[in-house]
């Protein structure tokens, strides 16, 4: 076989990523406020602080993801050296 730049592993640490942001990105959705009709929870705790920093969290992992090296895979670059 050749050689990919991600394994399983990649694959499946991103997908695992991209499911926080998504979880990040509903916790931020809701009824806004119409006109005429102000509706507070536009400025909850849930959307003005937890959501983005769920949605942070995930695009940081995600960057762990795609520079993550499992250690078979170490070992075989060590050894072609």
């Amino acid at each position: 076989m050749g050689n990919f730049a991600f394994t399983k592993a990649n694959y499946i640490l991103l997908a695992i990523g991209m499911a926080i942001v998504i979880i990040g990105l509903i916790l931020m959705a809701g009824e806004g406020s119409y006109e005429g009709v102000f509706n507070a929870d536009i400025f909850s705790a849930r959307r003005i602080k937890v959501a983005p920093l769920v949605s942070l969290a995930g695009f940081i992992f995600i960057m762990i993801a795609i520079m993550y090296k499992s250690k078979s895979e170490k070992k075989v670059e060590c050894k072609k050296d």
